[in-house]
């Protein structure tokens, strides 16, 4: 590391004296280096791992009062390089606050640190009798304050929401140390403004979460999974509309795969297809059951009838537990796609759901007309309108990848849609926001950016 500057010698002093070994130096690890989307990272001025609120707010209270910039980091698996330094930051690692505090089934909740892992998370609230609904293929390793700072979305959002449905409250420390409590345990709740919305989404810009209360769901008796062939997107929609149509709105997920991401995730993670024969796109539909013995009759004759109708070509319905996870691991086998064909341009998109099909046909024409020897797979969740795009083994060179990132979000931006669905803005997609936000609302962000965080400290070059 470079000389320090007076500014951040004095804040490391003054952390080093307050919290001692708590403070780990810049090079302790390379894992706080970077996420899951490979961005590299710059060596951090310290370390620094809270066992508490009080303590966060203690040392982002001496960080404010030397300038000196803060990453905070969850379980780096973003893919936005939101969470990564670029060199002379203080990161915070929420690591060691992941205490579950309270599973309140009655009132259907759940207070947990934000530091807590969400696969965690779910299975207390699994084993207590509830469900937590927030979902990714990341769970296992994704950190809850996390999931609020992106405003994860994930498998489940066509039936329970994206994770700012699912919170009823948060604590928040603000740059200067300042601890907002804002723990609202009810769904029903008009005393004026609701401030967590600022934080949720925000990517740590704004304050640092601390605490979540989320809302829980009543826990399925019974899940009836299934894969299905179908020759085209509009044989999606129309699918869709009657599975919602049939079962009352149980669908608990509905992924759309077409067959080049299928067919590759197959081979990258060594598993078996589902089917015999290959076909051009295949959707995963769950469905939460309530009464198991009539339930699965009920999804299987759904499924009859769209066979009849001519909208499904073939069809594997899930006979167990085990089966079912076989067919969930296709979809979520993207990390071995991502690791097989590195380095790799992701793309978390949303239009509207009608024009998702025209939507990656457009995308997919864009990319084979100018980049014709990349491999570029498709897949994405129908029901919120969020399509998934990676492009293979791309030209390491920036340009060219600015290229291939501005035919995909052109596209995008024509049909008035999202340059992110789920996964959040971070450094690499902001020089692309302004596809997707007016030039008012970027405006409005930089005011609410300073006005909160006035010595830019939290996060600085990330989102805005």
């Amino acid at each position: 590391m470079t000389a320090l500057n007076a500014s951040s010698a004095a804040a490391l002093e003054a952390l080093t004296a307050a919290f001692g070994a708590d403070v780990l130096p810049g090079d302790a690890s390379p894992k706080y280096l970077q996420d899951w989307s490979g961005c590299a990272g710059g060596q951090p001025l310290a370390i620094l791992r809270p066992r508490s609120t009080d303590e966060l707010s203690r040392m982002l209270a001496i960080c404010h009062a030397h300038g000196q910039a803060v990453v905070p980091q969850g379980g780096l698996t973003g893919l936005c390089g939101g969470a990564v330094p670029a060199g002379g930051e203080v990161v915070v690692s929420l690591e060691r606050m992941n205490r579950i505090e309270r599973i309140d089934i009655d009132s259907g909740t759940v207070i947990v640190e934000a530091g807590a892992i969400l696969q965690t998370v779910q299975e207390a609230c699994r084993d207590a009798g509830a469900l937590l609904a927030v979902d990714l293929g990341a769970r296992g390793s994704c950190q809850v304050g996390g999931n609020v700072s992106t405003n994860a979305g994930g498998n489940r959002v066509i039936r329970y929401g994206n994770t700012r449905d699912l919170v009823l409250g948060l604590e928040v420390v603000l740059a200067d140390g300042t601890v907002l409590s804002m723990l609202n345990q009810m769904v029903k709740n008009n005393a004026g403004m609701d401030l967590k919305h600022l934080f949720i989404g925000s990517e740590g810009v704004l304050g640092i979460v601390t605490r979540v209360v989320f809302k829980l769901q009543p826990l399925p008796k019974g899940v009836s999974t299934a894969v299905v062939a179908l020759h085209d997107y509009p044989a999606a929609l129309r699918f869709l509309r009657h599975a919602q149509q049939s079962l009352s709105g149980q669908v608990s997920a509905f992924e759309i795969m077409w067959n080049d991401y299928l067919v590759t995730a197959v081979a990258a993670g060594k598993l078996r297809a589902p089917l015999d024969t290959n076909y051009p796109v295949y959707v995963l539909i769950d469905m939460h059951c309530g009464q198991p013995e009539t339930d699965a009759g009920r999804f299987e004759a759904m499924l009859e009838q769209a066979i009849e109708a001519g909208w499904i070509l073939d069809g594997a319905v899930a006979q167990s537990v085990a089966e079912a996870e076989a067919f969930w691991a296709i979809r979520d086998g993207v990390a071995e796609v991502l690791r097989d064909y590195a380095p790799t341009l992701n793309f978390d998109v949303s239009v509207p759901i009608a024009q998702i099909g025209e939507c990656a046909a457009r995308i997919r024409t864009a990319l084979d007309r100018d980049w014709p020897a990349l491999k570029a797979l498709f897949f994405g969740h129908v029901g919120d309108g969020n399509l998934h795009v990676v492009v293979c083994k791309v030209p390491s060179d920036h340009d060219s990848q600015m290229r291939i990132e501005d035919a995909v979000y052109s596209v995008v931006r024509s049909y008035g849609g999202s340059i992110s669905a789920e996964h959040g803005i971070g450094t690499l997609k902001r020089d692309w926001l302004h596809y997707s936000r007016s030039e008012a609302e970027l405006a409005l962000m930089r005011t609410l950016k300073h006005t909160l965080d006035p010595k830019n400290i939290l996060n600085p070059g990330k989102l805005i």
